[in-house]
């Protein structure tokens, strides 16, 4: 299983919209970067809820439930999206104030490629999350 970090303004969608909906499509990303992560994803795997700009920190975690397929509204049909569903919300938000002070997360493409709306986390920056965050080791799912 891989691990992610999914970035969205609280006003254009919001963790607790995505509790509200229940589930949603994950559809807007044009950096070719962090459309690789999205093709890379697999049902099952699973991704930090990032608040960008307003907030700025981890605040639950989601499942992908549908991989990868084509983004309806691109026309030049290179755009694709996968859907979510969450499955924790974060005990302690965790911002990137405590992040950056984390030397185990030195290497976290968050804080490397801060622009990415959608990247990788690895098995120990995830662990290490987990722990920040009070994210249950089964919600979690470290494998």
């Amino acid at each position: 299983m891989a691990h992610w970090l999914l970035k969205s303004e609280p006003s254009s969608y919001s963790w607790d919209r995505l509790v509200a909906d229940g589930r949603t499509h994950w559809d807007g990303v044009r950096n070719p970067q962090a459309l690789n992560s999205l093709r890379a994803m697999k049902l099952g795997d699973r991704a930090f809820f990032y608040h960008s700009n307003e907030g700025k920190e981890i605040v639950g975690v989601a499942e992908v439930v549908r991989t990868f397929y084509p983004d309806p509204a691109d026309k030049t049909g290179k755009l694709g999206m996968v859907d979510i569903k969450p499955v924790a919300a974060a005990r302690v938000k965790v911002g990137l104030k405590e992040m950056r002070a984390n030397s185990e997360l030195a290497g976290l493409s968050l804080l490397k490629q801060p622009r990415l709306s959608v990247c990788p986390v690895s098995k120990d920056e995830w662990s290490t999350l987990c722990k920040m965050t009070g994210i249950e080791k089964e919600a979690g799912k470290s494998s």
